[in-house]
């Protein structure tokens, strides 16, 4: 009596269907998005409400922007993630670990904007940042401009409110994450890491890297996981996001607006930055919210400071961080980044 064999291992996809696939898939994503505006006109149309009034303004915002955002999402997170396996975190650690400290800060900076980490990586990589014996001041570099100046943020930007807002944003930025590090570096504040940081062995960089040998098709795999795990997590913050700015978009005057978050209001930008604090959402979500309060007339230099706060300096990411860092380092970094958004706020407001 012989016994069959079956081989139960899953039939992998050839290499042209997933090369063939994202072709087709990016052909669909381009018709969907030059479609936006008579998709949404016509969504609108079939509401029982005026089309120029506040709720028409409003419901056409939110229609709009919806699956604009998602659309421009999907794609640039597929892109990051494939980028990503190019920038895995041990070989970041790698590079930054290998270089002079003064060097360290602008590089870290430049990983931070290039490299797609979310907030949620920021206490292991911190982790492996400091085992790995980099400087404590390089490491806020690059965890400062991960979250802040990335390029899901940077893409959203300037898919939405264009070109040189995003330029500006992204010159600002680096340049706060960078002075900021080197501030924070300069202030040797290793002796404020929680006490289990600092025994960490600081075994030799990059020692322990894995080889691997990925195909396209295998960063292609990565990128299409990317979007699925990404995605998911932030479409709600998205729908949240888009809601605020439709009704800022509708519903708020622009006079009000004015003088909340006009230049001529000194306090707008510290006001601006205290309220971005407690904000529990992403580049994705208050990027539309951006998108509105500049069509309302809001100062750019206090929108940016409002935008920078609500990413780099998150309530959510500074409790995550308390595993890793005392309060007092905490209340150090906070003070040290919003110091540098409150002066980007300013110098914007006062020289357009």
């Amino acid at each position: 009596m012989t016994a069959e064999t079956h081989d139960t291992t899953p039939r992998q996809a050839p290499d042209w269907l997933w090369y063939g696939g994202v072709l087709v898939a990016g052909a669909i994503w381009y018709a969907l998005y030059t479609h936006l505006i008579p998709f949404s006109e016509w969504a609108t149309a079939l509401f029982p409400v005026a089309r120029d009034s506040h709720t028409g303004e409003a419901i056409a915002f939110f229609i709009y922007d919806v699956p604009k955002v998602l659309l421009l999402l999907t794609a640039i997170v597929f892109v990051t993630g494939v980028l990503r396996s190019w920038f895995s975190p041990e070989k970041t650690r790698a590079i930054l670990a290998g270089k002079r400290e003064i060097w360290g800060y602008p590089l870290a900076a430049l990983l931070g904007v290039l490299t797609p980490f979310c907030s949620c990586s920021s206490v292991p990589l911190f982790i492996g940042f400091v085992s790995a014996g980099i400087p404590l001041g390089v490491t806020f570099s690059f965890l400062i401009a991960g979250p802040m100046v990335g390029p899901v943020g940077l893409g959203l930007l300037y898919g939405l409110v264009g070109w040189q807002v995003a330029t500006i944003y992204l010159v600002f930025g680096f340049t706060i994450a960078t002075v900021a590090g080197f501030i924070l570096g300069r202030m040797k504040l290793e002796r404020y890491l929680q006490d289990w940081v600092r025994e960490l062995n600081t075994g030799g960089p990059g020692s322990d890297l894995p080889d691997e040998q990925l195909t396209m098709v295998d960063r292609l795999k990565i990128g299409v996981e990317q979007v699925r795990e990404i995605v998911g997590k932030v479409w709600i913050w998205v729908l949240v996001g888009i809601g605020i700015g439709a009704a800022i978009h509708g519903y708020v005057p622009e006079a009000m607006m004015l003088r909340i978050m006009g230049g001529e209001a000194w306090w707008s930008v510290p006001a601006a930055v205290i309220v971005g604090v407690p904000m529990y959402t992403n580049a994705a979500g208050v990027i539309p919210i951006v998108e509105a309060l500049l069509g309302k007339g809001a100062a750019l230099g206090t929108t940016l400071a409002f935008m920078m706060s609500v990413i780099a300096l998150s309530l959510p990411e500074t409790i995550i961080l308390k595993q890793v860092l005392t309060l007092r380092l905490i209340a150090i970094f906070l003070a040290v980044v919003a110091a540098g958004i409150l002066a980007t706020g300013f110098l914007f407001n006062f020289f357009l």
